[in-house]
């Protein structure tokens, strides 16, 4: 391997401590013992190390870029010899930069604190057809996680306050050495008797147990928007489980569900309902009173229209559909809305009594329809069919 400092590590002589730590901690990964224990690797990443332990440091680069011997004076010579080196960095290499092998548990090289955000919480609400497509206010009783009253999240009990943690000195972390070839390796893990807080509690708080926080029933007001559907999700900020330690509170989420409707069918935006009429009215034409989605929403004192005038026209066919625009449901986005499709079922009489059945062969016979050999049509597919498959596809 080359003897020049910078060629070692791979960068070039104005490389900043950034691009030369990122460097080293490439390299090290590839080269260190525990992860390939050739000889000939070994003493490449002893040569690695020695680079880096001259190159990190401004004075002994300085000296070296000078001409001069960086190691001279008790540097990394001594350290070979076992007299304390630090290889801080060669862990953070393997452990991201969080002290060692136990920087896993979330040490930041410090205590950490004791004040985390809460999760998020999710309950699922029903409402019904005309509360989703027009709006509505819900009132929803809730269990979770709240701020504890009697320690204010501090998890002390009354008069009493979290005390610095005697084994580590309130740092959160303690140092581990090991004995190496390289000399002794020194590590950084999480302090075991405060669990990395750089505090202790020596009263806990009998509300809380120390926690911070307490399970709790409340009650929120949940403003639900025009047109959401089964599966929208309405965020109430600041309104989840409040953290451990007392900490800021998750996001409450409210999915919607919504009920089936004995006349109205959703599909997006636009509502389906079918209208049965005899056979009679579908010949002669006729007018009925359609009920509207308002209708459900209505007061007495309110001026919703309840119901529409729907005209049936004289020879209407059974399947025959008829697209009422903008009687559907109102966008989520606030912009316009959807359609109402009306479908006609002309319901044939199954029972007539005689005197029923002499009118229809007269009118037959008027009709020259006594012995009718039938149509054969083609496959029409209607708009209720049209719009069914292109819904079912979304």
């Amino acid at each position: 391997m080359s003897q020049d400092l910078y060629e070692t590590l791979g960068v070039s002589r104005d490389a900043d401590g950034d691009v030369i730590k990122k460097a080293y901690r490439r390299l090290a990964r590839q080269l260190h013992p525990d992860v390939n224990p050739d000889p000939a690797t070994q003493e490449q990443f002893k040569e690695v190390t020695r680079a880096y332990e001259v190159l990190s440091d401004p004075e002994k680069r300085r000296m070296y870029d000078l001409g001069g011997d960086p190691f001279n004076g008790g540097g990394f010579g001594s350290a070979g010899a076992g007299q304390g080196f630090s290889f801080t960095d060669i862990m953070d290499a393997f452990f991201g930069g969080q002290g060692g092998a136990g920087g896993a548990a979330g040490s930041g090289r410090g205590p950490r604190p004791r004040a985390r955000r809460g999760q998020d919480a999710l309950i699922r609400l029903d409402v019904d057809l005309a509360e989703a497509a027009f709006g509505t206010t819900h009132e929803l009783k809730v269990d979770t996680a709240v701020l504890c009253t009697v320690c204010n999240g501090e998890g002390a009990a009354p008069g009493s306050h979290p005390v610095p943690c005697e084994t580590c000195g309130g740092r959160g972390e303690t140092v581990h050495l090991q004995r190496s070839f390289l000399g002794e390796i020194r590590t950084m893990r999480p302090c075991a008797a405060c669990r990395g807080f750089g505090t202790i509690i020596p009263e806990p708080c009998r509300e809380c147990s120390g926690d911070g926080r307490v399970r709790s029933r409340r009650t929120l007001t949940v403003k639900i928007p025009a047109g959401v559907d089964t599966g929208t999700r309405v965020q109430l900020t600041g309104q989840g489980e409040v953290g451990p330690g007392g900490g800021p509170a998750g996001d409450l989420y409210v999915e919607m569900h919504v009920n089936d409707h004995p006349v109205f069918t959703r599909h997006n935006a636009d509502l389906l309902c079918q209208v049965t009429v005899p056979m009679t009215a579908a010949a002669l034409g006729t007018t009925i009173s359609l009920p509207t989605l308002e209708a459900d929403i209505a007061s007495a004192e309110s001026d919703v229209e309840t119901a529409i005038p729907f005209t049936i026209p004289p020879g209407t066919q059974s399947g025959t559909e008829t697209v009422l625009g903008g009687r559907g449901v109102p966008s989520l986005r606030g912009t316009g809305r959807g359609d109402l499709v009306v479908r006609i079922v002309v319901e044939t009489p199954s029972r007539l009594d005689d005197r029923q059945q002499e009118l229809l062969r007269e009118l037959a016979a008027l009709r020259d329809e006594e012995s009718p050999d039938g149509q054969l049509n083609a496959h029409h597919q209607s708009v209720f069919d049209r719009l069914r498959k292109t819904f079912g596809q979304r």
